[in-house]
């Protein structure tokens, strides 16, 4: 199965989910993309088998991925400073993909009713969201 995790700007948050993704499922393949090449480094340093740079790699993961993981901006254009295009924001909103989004709030988008959490807590709920995916998708 394809993991995909799309972070932008210095790519910590990307970073630390390919982490705790690869801890918790060393066997699963995580591909990721940075908006930007910093972002795709720092990716790549969390442990991601594959890494690519840029709006097409971020279209085509959305069309090959069983999973995509990141910010909730990922589905707004212009958002993350504008590294978020339109085409990315479209891709990742109409991919069948399964999609853990995590409640960033820099990007303008306020989701009412979620709780506050650190990044931490964040990524450690987006990893378990993942193990009841991967759970119910083997039933």
């Amino acid at each position: 199965m394809r993991i995909t995790v799309i972070d932008g700007q210095g790519g910590s948050l990307g970073k630390a989910l390919v982490a705790a993704i690869k801890k918790r499922f060393p066997e699963e393949e995580v591909f990721a993309i940075g908006t930007n090449a910093l972002a795709t480094g720092a990716l790549l340093s969390g442990g991601a088998d594959a890494a690519a740079t840029g709006e097409n790699p971020v279209l085509v993961a959305c069309r090959t991925s069983e999973v995509i993981i990141g910010p909730i901006g990922l589905l707004a254009a212009d958002s993350l400073h504008g590294e978020i295009t339109p085409a990315m924001a479209v891709a990742v909103g109409q991919s069948p993909a399964h999609k853990i989004l995590l409640p960033i709030t820099k990007c303008n988008v306020s989701i009412v009713g979620k709780q506050e959490l650190s990044a931490k807590e964040m990524i450690e709920g987006a990893v378990a969201e993942l193990a009841a995916y991967l759970v119910d998708r083997s039933r």
